[in-house]
């Protein structure tokens, strides 16, 4: 069995253009992304060295990438991120993301509105 550990990124916040309704592609709304990589950082354990992992300054920057194009669902988007994951990355071996919508617009008082995906390689 291969030896895998998990990198995780918690709350990233971003400002994006996402929604069904027209008005939302307009006025925007702020969003936050959470996720969890699974792969091998055994030998970065070791040798203390960046380039033997994934780093998660460049995952951030993919994160932010995918969540500036603007797409109609919640799913979507953490689909995108997901495939993004994979096809930077060919170390991940699975992948948790949930992308979360603050102040969604519902006719009742919600916080926030959140979908999350779970997917192996």
């Amino acid at each position: 069995m291969d030896n895998f550990q998990s990198i995780s990124l918690t709350d990233l916040r971003f400002y994006a253009y996402h929604g069904v309704e027209p008005q939302e592609r307009i006025v925007g709304a702020e969003y936050s992304v959470s996720l969890t990589i699974y792969t091998d950082i055994s030998k970065a354990c070791v040798s203390d060295s960046v380039e033997d992992t994934v780093n998660y300054a460049d995952i951030a920057t993919l994160v932010k990438q995918v969540m500036s194009v603007p797409q109609n669902l919640l799913e979507k988007v953490a689909h995108n991120i997901v495939c993004s994951l994979f096809s930077h990355y060919g170390t991940i071996k699975a992948a948790t993301v949930t992308v979360t919508k603050k102040n969604p617009p519902v006719p009742v008082p919600c916080s926030a509105a959140s979908v999350t995906i779970s997917q192996n390689r």
